[in-house]
């Protein structure tokens, strides 16, 4: 990981909300939300949101590292979904680099609508090795496809 260059990252840019992405339409999709999806509200889920967030900075993140090599994943995510934001809404996300480890950087991001701030969070995010990962992510598909008696499934 080229930490200066991580130092330096900072972003703004604008989101459009796509229909698809809100509480009602995402919790339909799960099998324990099938049964309240309906009552929830059309507005942006808070598990999409992260989702954008963190895709931006791994985005940024990823200028950074040796693909080959490492691979950017996520660590820690500690938000506060502030505000509801419904679908078609453009939000402006700005984010900059809080904080670094030898391996890692933590971001600060905020969301604003043209009302108000709806997001502020902090996620740190980790410049892995890609083969130390792939090798865990190995073992452990190799015990799935295993029994408990020891077979193969």
């Amino acid at each position: 990981m080229n930490q200066q260059g991580v130092s330096e990252i900072c972003f703004e840019e604008t989101y459009a909300v796509p229909q698809d992405q809100t509480a009602r339409s995402l919790f339909a999709r799960l099998p324990h939300g099938g049964d309240y999806a309906q009552t929830l509200i059309e507005c942006l889920a808070t598990g999409y949101l992260i989702a954008v967030v963190e895709s931006i900075c791994i985005r940024e993140m990823q200028m950074h590292v040796d693909p080959m090599v490492e691979v950017v994943v996520g660590r820690t995510v500690h938000i506060e979904h502030r505000g509801p934001v419904p679908p078609a809404t453009r939000l402006r996300v700005r984010g900059w680099v809080e904080g670094l480890g030898e391996r890692s950087a933590t971001f600060r991001v905020q969301a604003h609508d043209d009302h108000e701030l709806v997001f502020d969070g902090r996620g740190a995010l980790v410049a892995a090795e890609r083969a130390r990962i792939e090798s865990r992510i190995a073992t452990k598909v190799d015990s799935l496809e295993t029994d408990r008696g020891g077979r193969r499934v």
